[in-house]
């Protein structure tokens, strides 16, 4: 399937590379059908796109939530994941949005709602987790910093 990226071009995806939010994500419902890109050019960036095959222009930038926050672990009410599949720790992979300003210093993640993705089935879903110490902007530019360094 050919889709067009916002910063990769054309891109020719196998079905399989096609993951299905059946309620879209927070904000852009309409959008169900995404996929995961890297930039295999940059090496040693941990940053990938969530990219809608619907949507050209629709690509958010996300992260493994273990890079910026080694004790990220969500409580998620188990019915919201229900869609997904039976979720195992090899077929689950959990992605956080990032918002990227001008300024990248000011780079933060949204640890209050992860995306959670079932491998297996390719079924994916963005929740509301209920830890009230997870923060929607996280600043992660000196956590990646020092990542990088190390």
């Amino acid at each position: 399937m050919l889709v067009k990226t916002k910063f990769f071009g054309e891109v020719d995806l196998p079905e399989e590379k096609i993951l299905t939010f059946d309620r879209g994500i927070i904000g852009l419902p309409d959008y169900k059908r995404y996929t995961i890109l890297y930039d295999c050019e940059k090496e040693g960036t941990n940053i990938s796109w969530l990219q809608s095959v619907e949507e050209p222009t629709l690509a958010l930038p996300v992260i493994k939530p273990w890079l910026v926050k080694e004790d990220y672990n969500p409580m998620v009410e188990d019915e919201l994941l229900n869609s997904l599949g039976e979720l195992t720790e090899e077929n689950l992979v959990v992605l956080l949005t990032m918002t990227v300003p001008s300024d990248v210093k000011e780079m933060t993640v949204n640890l209050k709602a992860p995306i959670v993705i079932n491998a297996d089935s390719r079924k994916g879903t963005q929740v509301i987790v209920e830890n009230q110490d997870y923060e929607v902007k996280y600043k992660v530019y000196g956590i990646l910093c020092q990542k990088q360094e190390g």
